[in-house]
């Protein structure tokens, strides 16, 4: 068959199919899909949940693998404590992230959103199966959504009902685990209910919304709300890898079983492959804003291909310049600067964490303050210090001079107490010999010590009177 340019019917584009004619909603009913890639993200939607409610049981050192505790202003990844002194940290992480998806985007397309997105595996991998499990495939339903409101009815609906609310209790819950521990979870669990009436009631409410997400919002997330949908649509380019229709093979479409001597193409039009989407689009039509990259359709399409037999792969993994040209993705220019980009700030951001200190530590003058003369010939300046324990251990700080002619004399306690995950200030007076001052301002050096430990060094300038 000769290569040939597909130019589908662009009035689809005008309108989307959650919303019908009348302006009201259109209901999905989506398909059961069965198939390889149905099975491959089945069973990585599986790890993904086991990992999800496992993770807050997770500790290092007595801490959660993971939290992100917005309230207290703490956040441990990976068991690293990270403070709102870290913030410069986590910019550069959210930079890098974006560069990130940008590059993945341009490379693989919306692949995330199909196979990791959170909320693709709830939808798909959890309420829709409870859905399947009480109303039975789409043709029931269907047919139960039409039906007037009777005994079986309200059975299903208020068992659905129930089973969408508990299970959005679950998850709200875990959820809840990662802002403030599974151990401050259970509890507020094992306590009375008006000790923490407050907390359940934003549960509660936190649990109305997720429910309603998952119960009527459903796929209006990834279409409406979501803004990496749109931001595909400036990111793809012919190069990129997603869920594509091979309209080369495929058109023209018929109702024969099988392509013959080139007049007819292998799509028999079956309707399979919307009947599975769950946004409920034609992936014939041409790459959407509301596909997911789910597969469903591959599948779909595979199933009837087999079927009828002809070759899977009428619809499959593809760059709209692979199916156009029966070539294989090419490097283009925009990938190679991308990766460049992200490998910078990946290097940057590991060398920062791995260089990142656990106490920070910060030594100023006393704003305002001019040097103050001492006896025997000696000059005091006034400093204050702010020392940050980002660490889980009671670390009692002593301050040591380490350049030559001078030392350090403390104001109050010659030991700062620096509790762990805490924040501790301290003044202190340097006092230099006269002799030893050169200049307006002499560089000096201070050594941090915990329990006989040095923990960092910190410099710091000496205002005098300078040499005439």
């Amino acid at each position: 068959m000769e290569n040939k340019e597909f130019k589908p019917d662009e009035s689809f584009r005008d309108s989307i199919a959650t919303i019908n004619k009348q302006g009201n909603r259109a209901w999905i009913f989506a398909k059961k899909p069965k198939g390889k890639y149905t099975n491959r993200r089945t069973f990585f939607s599986i790890a993904y949940l086991i990992g999800f409610f496992l993770l807050p049981f997770v500790k290092i050192n007595g801490e959660p693998l993971f939290l992100f505790n917005v309230v207290e202003r703490k956040f441990i990844v990976f068991g690293g404590v990270f403070w709102p002194q870290d913030l410069f940290l986590f910019a550069l992480a959210m930079l890098t992230f974006i560069v990130f998806i940008v590059l993945f985007t341009v490379v693989f397309g919306r692949i995330f959103c199909g196979w990791m997105c959170p909320q693709t595996i709830f939808m798909d991998m959890v309420f829709r199966k409870i859905e399947y499990w009480i109303e039975g495939d789409a043709p029931k339903q269907k047919k139960l959504d039409k039906q007037p409101w009777n005994a079986e009815k309200i059975r299903k609906k208020a068992i659905k009902i129930i089973v969408f609310y508990l299970v959005s209790f679950i998850f709200t819950n875990v959820f809840l685990s990662y802002i403030i521990g599974m151990d401050d979870l259970l509890k507020m669990i094992s306590e009375p209910i008006t000790k923490n009436l407050a907390s359940l009631i934003s549960l509660l409410l936190f649990t109305f919304i997720f429910f309603l997400v998952y119960l009527r919002f459903r796929e209006q997330v990834c279409i409406v709300v979501c803004p990496y949908g749109r931001l595909q649509g400036v990111l793809l380019d012919k190069n990129s890898i997603l869920v594509a229709y091979d309209y080369i093979r495929g058109e023209p479409r018929s109702k024969h079983t099988k392509e013959k001597d080139g007049k007819t193409g292998a799509c028999i039009n079956c309707h399979q492959c919307v009947d599975v989407c769950p946004t409920g689009i034609d992936i014939r039509n041409g790459t959407q804003l509301e596909c997911i990259n789910c597969t469903a359709c591959i599948d779909a399409c595979d199933n009837v291909m087999d079927a009828i037999g002809s070759p899977k792969g009428l619809i499959r993994y593809d760059s709209e310049f692979g199916i156009a040209n029966n070539e294989k993705l090419k490097i283009t220019p925009r990938i190679i600067a991308y990766s460049v980009v992200l490998t910078l700030l990946l290097g940057v951001l590991i060398t920062l964490l791995v260089t990142r200190t656990d106490v920070e530590t910060t030594i100023f003058r006393t704003p305002g303050m001019l040097y103050q003369d001492q006896p025997n010939n000696k000059i005091s300046n006034l400093y204050n210090i702010k020392i940050i324990n980002k660490t889980r251990d009671f670390k009692p700080v002593v301050l040591k001079m380490e350049s030559e002619g001078c030392e350090i004399k403390m104001v109050g306690n010659d030991t700062i107490k620096l509790e762990k995950q805490n924040v501790a200030n301290g003044e202190f007076f340097i006092i230099m010999d006269r002799s030893k001052i050169k200049a307006r301002k002499t560089k000096l050096s201070i050594g941090v010590y915990s329990n006989g430990e040095k923990i960092t060094s910190v410099n710091t300038n000496f205002l005098g009177p300078g040499i005439n």
